[in-house]
Parts: C-alpha cells; structure tokens; sequence
C-alpha cells in the first residue's frame, strides 16, 4: 500500500512508533504514581503529551500528502481511518494519566498490583495491533495473525478488570461508596485502552478482507 513513497512509508512508520510508545509509556507513569515518585510521573506525564503531539503532526502531514500529491487514492480513506483510530490510542494513554494528575485517585495499596497487571494487558494489547497495522500497511497477510493476539489480550484484560472491580466492591476495609466508584473509574479508564486496541484490530480484519475481494 505504502511503496508508491518511501516518504510516506516512513511517516507512518515513526507514527506507529509513537503509537507503541504509549503502553510502555502509561505503564511507567501508573507505576511512578503508585510509588509516590512524582518527579517521575509528572516527567513521563510530559513524555505522554508530547507523544500525542508528535502524533497529531505526523497524521496531519501524512493527510495532507495523500491529498496534495494524490497518492492510493483507491486506498486513501482506509489510511485515513485507521490512522485515526490508531491516534485514538496515544489520546486514551495522555488523558488516563492526566486524569490521575488531575483527580489524584487514592488507590489503596493493595490494589496497585492489579492496577498495574491490567495497564500491562493494555500495553500488549497496543503492541500486537500495532504490529498487525504496520504488516497490513506492507500488504502483509502476516497482519491477520496478530488479530488473535490482540483479542487474547483484550480479554484478559477484560477479566483483570472485572476480578479488580469485584474486589474494591466486596473490600469492606473501604468503608465510603463513591471511593470505590473512583476506583471503578480508574479501572475502567485503563480498561478502555485495550478497548481501542480491539476495535481497531477488527477495523483492520474488515479492511483486509475488502483488500482481498
């Protein structure tokens, strides 16, 4: 799809690199703030906002080739698409940590693990269709083996999630109802990540299966 320009390929290589930042990035900052080292958060908080910055330029310049120099137009608004929906994953990752900037959630300690177990099936989760999307750029039917990867992490994401949210309702150490609905919050808010990796993974199963008609 994309060796009509190796311009325009390596644009969208170095903005899926941008994409794959965002889980190990998010992960680092979740794991600075549980460790009251703030120096670091608010450094890898930076970092996630200057990741989302960077990627918003590189789509904007990207669009503006395809359009400008008319390139795959046959394919153009599938790019455009999923560019988008990949963008939506650097956007999740800046707002979920700002939110714990902004709200200072205070997760009791004994969470922090699964807090942190489900911000890890997030990050593979972006991996693995991060990696589908670059194969499906190349023209790569490898693409289609990543799907299931993505799936696999979604769910047990999924299932990290639910068991957390199970716990903080049953835990009757927490005493005050809308504590535990913040944590619910904030489970659910990392949850979400691998929400969009997953829709984006079928956004990509639908565009390979209209390439190959």
């Amino acid at each position: 799809m994309l060796k009509k320009t190796k311009q325009l390929e390596r644009k969208v290589n170095n903005f899926m690199d941008i994409v794959n930042e965002t889980g190990p990035t998010l992960l680092l900052g979740i794991k600075a703030y549980f460790k009251g080292d703030m120096d670091k958060f608010y450094e890898l908080s930076d970092k996630m906002v200057k990741l989302e910055n960077r990627a918003d330029e590189i789509k904007r310049n990207i669009e503006s080739e395809l359009y400008e120099r008319t390139l795959i137009p046959e394919s153009r608004s599938d790019v455009l698409s999923l560019l988008e929906a990949l963008d939506d994953i650097v956007d999740r990752g800046k707002e979920t940590i700002q939110e714990f900037d902004m709200e200072i959630p205070q997760i009791s300690p004994r969470y922090h693990e699964g807090f942190l177990n489900l911000t890890e099936l997030s990050a593979n989760a972006i991996d693995q269709v991060v990696k589908a999307a670059r194969n499906f750029f190349n023209n790569s039917v490898e693409s289609r083996h990543y799907f299931a990867k993505v799936y696999y992490w979604e769910k047990e994401a999924d299932r990290e999630s639910g068991r957390l949210i199970k716990k903080i309702f049953r835990d009757e150490r927490i005493e005050d109802l809308s504590c535990k609905f913040h944590h619910r919050s904030f489970v659910e808010r990392l949850d979400r990540v691998a929400d969009i990796a997953e829709d984006i993974a079928d956004k990509l199963s639908i565009l390979s299966i209209k390439r190959s008609i």
